[in-house]
């Protein structure tokens, strides 16, 4: 009796842990989905139906496949190529709208009035994965961490972007560049012609990884630079993923498909090449071999130190990925963009070099302070930046019911900002958007966008790229030394075609026609 009454609570437990579950799996799959639907159309917003499971990630990696399908004629119009997925759906319904990652629904949001909000309130508004399968070589650090581990983490490493700390670094800035430079002299010197046609974007690649592994590893750096290579491959395999229209399946990074499984071993290879530079560096300080830390594992490890609480150890790593994935990638898609438009747009690379000439004279010896002189420079940068911003798009979470201007949302939608869009808006920028003219930002970056935030190439708010600076300072530096060297114009083989590979980058490269001057 006792048995018969022991299995049939079995039963009983069983039959409810399957009933609790196949509730809870229904109304993440559907019923809650489809509430929230309802709730973001009563407020005017437009999008597709949600389909089951996948919503519109088929859709988005047939945008994707089509756009890096074919090559566009030159012009900065470039949301349609570079951010297919979001102007699939901005295009169809305007900018009220929203997508489906998965069951969740995406809101875009574009009005500077509600992006101010958005990035205001970092603690009721945390970011959120972009693609939430695709574990990034950098997640864990600063970008992904909320709450008080953000601010103790983003306490440590502030110093680390001092003005001071960067002058420090500025040897290595300039020894990186000045190899890629000297590279480029024999190339164009062995030519008759006086001239060389040449893809810039890998050089521009591996410029910026060194001299991430210089100020970021120190003496460590040829061991860094490995790094980068292990990177390229993650970024693309992820690329591959996005065109099959799984990654926004959540769980899906857990299936052990081939293409998972070797991403997670390049990720644990980075994680591993990390440490043992890590590791090294905390013996050679505990036995006093090195003493001045002017670069940033020696920084963060100081100042880690000396706060009460600290990081761990792999706090320390997940920060050091990340600095190298983001700075890297970064630094290298600003500076190609603005070497294609300067080689598109000859005046604006005449006054940049006449600029330069004036500053640093004929001896041509850069200096640190001479940097903050370079008025038409950081122009052509900024403009740069906004036409071919880094990131295209950044995510975050809605967690409770959130007031945004005349929207209230409700708990669990994700909000999308389309940076891309947000950066051509005519209503923003006036009928000029697509144009390039970095004259908008002559009188600085409050003037041109008159104090509204629609200006984000490194974020905005308190989150704001810690790095930025770190990537503006090493940007002028690379653009000084071309300028001062080269003359340069795009080629007749360039192909324009700007694509989403974490950052937006030349999908076919960036051939240009060097001549030394």
């Amino acid at each position: 009796m006792s048995m018969t009454m022991g299995g049939a609570i079995t039963i009983i437990i069983v039959a409810g842990s399957l009933l609790v579950w196949g509730w809870s799996f229904l109304n993440w799959i559907w019923l809650k989905p489809k509430k929230l639907e309802k709730q973001l159309r009563e407020q005017g917003l437009a999008g597709n139906p949600y389909r089951l499971l996948f919503g519109d990630s088929k859709d988005m990696a047939t945008a994707i496949r089509e756009a890096r399908s074919q090559s566009m004629n030159f012009s900065h119009h470039i949301a349609h190529r570079a951010l297919p997925s979001s102007h699939l759906t901005i295009n169809k319904y305007g900018k009220n709208c929203f997508a489906w990652v998965g069951p969740t629904p995406r809101v875009y949001i574009t009005h500077p009035e509600q992006l101010k909000t958005v990035f205001s309130l970092i603690n009721d508004i945390p970011k959120a994965p972009l693609f939430p399968p695709a574990r990034t070589p950098g997640s864990g650090g600063l970008v992904s961490l909320e709450g008080s581990k953000w601010a103790k983490h983003r306490k440590i490493i502030n110093p680390a972007f001092h003005t001071e700390k960067l002058k420090d670094m500025f040897p290595a800035f300039f020894e990186s560049c000045n190899e890629m430079i000297k590279k480029w002299e024999v190339m164009v010197s062995e030519e008759e012609e006086g001239r060389f046609e040449l893809d810039v974007w890998p050089d521009l690649q591996n410029m910026t990884a060194d001299s991430i592994s210089r100020t970021a590893f120190g003496s460590s750096y040829e061991e860094g630079k490995k790094i980068f290579q292990f990177l390229k491959t993650w970024v693309s395999l992820l690329v591959a993923r996005l065109t099959k229209g799984v990654y926004n399946i959540p769980g899906w990074r857990f299936v052990p498909t081939q293409m998972n499984r070797k991403m997670e071993e390049v990720n644990r290879e980075i994680k591993s090449m990390v440490w043992g530079i890590i590791s090294k560096r905390q013996t050679a300080m505990e036995a006093a071999q090195v003493s001045n830390n002017a670069d940033l594992l020696g920084i963060l490890l100081e100042e880690n130190k000396k706060d009460a609480v600290g990081m761990s150890m792999e706090d320390i790593i997940s920060e050091c990925k990340l600095f190298y994935f983001a700075g890297q990638e970064t630094t290298a898609s600003l500076l190609v963009w603005t070497m294609v438009l300067l080689g598109r747009y000859s005046e604006w690379q005449d006054q940049a070099r006449a600029e330069v000439l004036d500053v640093f004279g004929e001896d041509k010896k850069v200096d640190f302070d001479g940097l903050n002189r370079l008025k038409v420079v950081s122009m052509i940068l900024y403009e740069v930046l906004r036409l071919y911003p880094p990131v295209g798009i950044l995510a975050r979470g809605i967690h409770k019911e959130t007031k945004l201007g005349n929207l209230l949302l409700p708990g669990g939608v994700s909000i999308g900002i389309p940076i891309i869009h947000i950066h051509h808006d005519h209503q923003i920028w006036g009928e000029d958007a697509d144009e390039f003219k970095p004259e908008r930002f002559s009188e600085g970056i409050s003037k041109a966008t008159n104090n509204k935030v629609c200006f984000l190439p490194f974020g905005w708010g308190p989150r704001i790229c810690v790095g930025q600076n770190f990537a503006m300072i090493e940007a002028k530096i690379a653009l000084t030394m071309i300028l001062q060297h080269f003359s340069f114009q795009l080629s007749p083989s360039y192909t324009h075609a700007p694509a989403s590979n974490v950052t937006v980058q030349p999908q076919h490269g960036a051939h240009l026609i060097l001549r030394k001057l």
